[in-house]
């Protein structure tokens, strides 16, 4: 790969004209390559990430048309310079393009936001194997199945596997100290291994069995089993036919129930169906799985940026660049009907939505060797795809019975959950409104309104932390939510507590935009300054439109006395005060620059998102609080002290031995049990705990 132009050197204030003039000379200087652009704003902010089989062609038909008003236009007049990379291959440029969308977060690219890792089945390595759920980086020594969509489909396959295979479940410390079996024993959920009721020769052969029910052997388990029954009857071993017996009939009540989704004749046991659904501006991309013959149910995801990202795209179809990727249709096996020309991506957006999902959710995921997808995507996406994960990946768009039936119900609930999504952003939207109105806020851009709302929670003076929720975009922002330990002032002072939490969150921030603005010299008005990282992604570095305080007269009267310190606006004040009989419903609203306190009435939609987002803040200070009352109480604060042991690890440790003091008590052969937890680091934790 080869990176140029580089970033200016010049001074970023330099005459506009000057720098459009260099942008200019920088894309006349362009190759005829492959290759990624990536288009910079004056604040060094990403705006558009895009890929071409011409670069020149490509980036000079941004510059060469009259763009209007449109939303290219308005991107276009924003770029004062460009960096790009040729690669060898449009294959290497659609991934290195999605790599970058991930790790960039432009304005202007459709973008799915990375999501939790998917949870898994693990079967752990032993003599007496442990089935339970998973979830985060796989260890080589354990078996593992999935992924799954969620883990309420992992849990419902273990206990399909308790009730069919009777396997273990409990901790390895529970299964070495157990002198009678448990109670997972008794209603038939487990055969006892921990206290010898099960030879380990039976056990490995139901541990296998379950390996090859979760592969999707299950029509040739079933006869291995037949075959097994019969020979232990042949042998006159009519308890342990009995057993088969039994386990034959678990397994097929179980297939009998899972009937719509196994009975499909179809030879691939893995795959993934994918349905888009485009409407009012938003999106959802529908992602159903198929492991091992088994639907294990889906999850939406719902990409940001469409409509900027749709427009820009056309647009750049529109112009005179033939280095676009041509669609065509990507592979398709033989029971499906392959079309001769895909949608054009002009008329199908849903075609974008796709390909931008497929690209940056298989880049770090593992990919199965059929996709199941509602519209033909780029060939050249599915042969990058194949490339990158070492897979052969066939996809299908038009299907036949069985694997219709699959794309069908993937589909409607892609349509289900977008009509979701729109309904409650409407709500959302119209309790915006309600609000930015009833409060006389005189705000333009309800995208863009901002609140920040605190609260402070102790018991009874001890461990006091202060809560910050955040309100942007008409949702909970939980990425951006902080919490803060209360430290230096007397216990129960909620006054002296809400005043340092305010200057802690807004002094260094007045300050941030005081040098960007120097000039300034009246109250701040929430000017826009320069970029700064919170909770992962990249947000203005401004006040907010209005901060909620939970309490009455005497809290906004600290937050008064903190904001006429740092100078800020008083109108951003409003306090959240309990009504009579402090009933909900019978909040009023106290506001620091003096207004008389306002009551909104019970069944306004304002209240009800100021009572949200107040809920929100006292829910997120109170489990804050109880986490650091815990860790007081029982010395947690011991195992933070030791290098190695992060969160993860700490809770581990706390869940497999009940605390601190069964660590302390703990040998390092037991400490080796909990996962992560090598011989050096179960050494120190042993050291440092005695």
């Amino acid at each position: 790969m080869i990176d140029g132009p580089p970033p200016p050197t010049d001074d970023p204030a330099a005459a506009p004209d000057a720098a459009r003039e260099r942008l200019l000379a920088d894309v006349a200087a362009l190759p005829g390559l492959p290759g990624v652009y990536r288009y910079f704003d004056a604040q060094d902010r990403v705006l558009y990430v895009g890929k071409a089989r011409d670069l020149k062609k490509r980036v000079s038909s941004y510059f060469q048309k009259t763009l209007g008003g449109t939303r290219i236009g308005h991107m276009v007049t924003k770029i004062v310079r460009m960096q790009t990379t040729v690669v060898r291959s449009e294959a290497e440029a659609l991934l290195l393009e999605n790599n970058l969308i991930k790790t960039l977060a432009p304005r202007y690219n459709i973008l799915f936001r990375d999501d939790k890792s998917y949870p898994y089945l693990k079967i752990a390595s032993g003599t007496f194997p442990r089935v339970a759920y998973y979830r985060g980086a796989v260890d080589q020594r354990h078996r593992y199945f999935g992924p799954f969509p969620s883990a309420w489909a992992v849990k419902e396959s273990i206990q399909m596997l308790q009730k069919v295979f009777r396997l273990r479940t409990c901790e390895d410390t529970v299964f070495a100290n157990r002198t009678r079996p448990c109670l997972m024993y008794q209603i038939k959920r487990c055969s006892g291994p921990c206290v010898g009721l099960i030879a380990a020769d039976h056990y490995a052969r139901d541990v296998n069995n379950a390996e090859r029910f979760l592969q999707g052997d299950q029509q040739e388990l079933l006869d291995a089993l037949q075959v097994q029954m019969m020979a232990f009857a042949q042998a006159l071993k009519f308890e342990q036919a009995a057993e088969i017996r039994n386990q034959i009939g678990a397994l097929s009540r179980v297939l009998h129930q899972q009937a719509v989704e196994d009975n499909t004749g179809v030879t691939t046991k893995d795959a993934d169906i994918i349905a888009v659904k485009v409407e009012g501006g938003r999106a959802c991309v529908n992602l159903a799985m198929v492991r091992g013959g088994r639907h294990l149910g889906d999850r939406p995801y719902f990409p940001k940026h469409v409509e900027d990202a749709m427009e820009i795209a056309l647009d750049a179809d529109d112009g005179n660049d033939a280095g676009g990727a041509d669609v065509g249709t990507a592979d398709v096996d033989a029971d499906a009907d392959a079309d001769t020309q895909a949608p054009s991506p002009a008329t199908a957006p849903e075609v974008r939505v796709l390909e931008a999902f497929i690209a940056q959710h298989y880049l770090d995921a593992g990919v199965p060797p059929l996709l199941v997808l509602s519209h033909a995507v780029d060939k050249a996406l599915i042969d990058a795809l194949s490339l990158h994960s070492g897979v052969k990946v066939t996809a299908q768009h038009q299907p036949r019975e069985p694997r219709r039936a699959w794309l069908d119900m993937c589909i409607t609930g892609a349509q289900i959950k977008l009509a979701q999504l729109l309904a409650e952003e409407g709500s959302q939207q119209l309790r915006t409104r309600a609000l930015v109105d009833a409060l006389d806020l005189g705000t333009e851009s309800l995208g863009t309104f901002r609140i920040e709302c605190f609260d402070i929670s102790h018991t009874a003076g001890e461990a006091t932390q202060a809560s910050c929720v955040v309100f942007e975009e008409h949702k909970m922002q939980s990425a951006q939510y902080r919490r803060y330990n209360i430290d230096g002032i007397t216990g129960g002072d909620d006054y002296a507590a809400m005043r340092q939490v305010l200057t802690r969150r807004y002094a260094k921030l007045v300050e941030a935009i005081a040098n960007e603005l120097p000039e300034a010299s009246e109250p701040l008005q929430g000017q826009e300054g320069p970029t700064d990282q919170v909770g992962g992604t990249v947000s203005k570095l401004r006040l907010p439109d209005l901060v909620l305080v939970d309490g009455g007269r005497g809290q906004v009267s600290v937050a008064r006395e903190v904001f006429e310190e740092l100078g800020i606006e008083l109108s951003r004040i409003v306090g959240v005060e309990k009504g009579e009989g402090r009933r909900v419903g019978l909040e009023e609203l106290v506001f620091a620059d003096g207004r008389a306190k306002v009551a909104l009435g019970r069944d306004s939609a304002a209240l009800m998102l100021v009572a949200q987002i107040r809920d929100e803040a006292h829910r997120f200070a109170i489990t804050g609080m109880r986490a650091r009352r815990a860790s007081v109480r029982t010395g947690g604060g011991k195992l933070e002290e030791i290098a190695g042991v992060g969160p993860r690890k700490r809770a581990k440790l706390l869940q497999r031995f009940g605390g601190v003091r069964g660590v302390g008590h703990a040998s390092v052969e037991d400490l080796l049990t909990v996962d992560g937890i090598s011989r050096d680091l179960a050494e120190e934790i042993y050291r440092a705990l005695h």
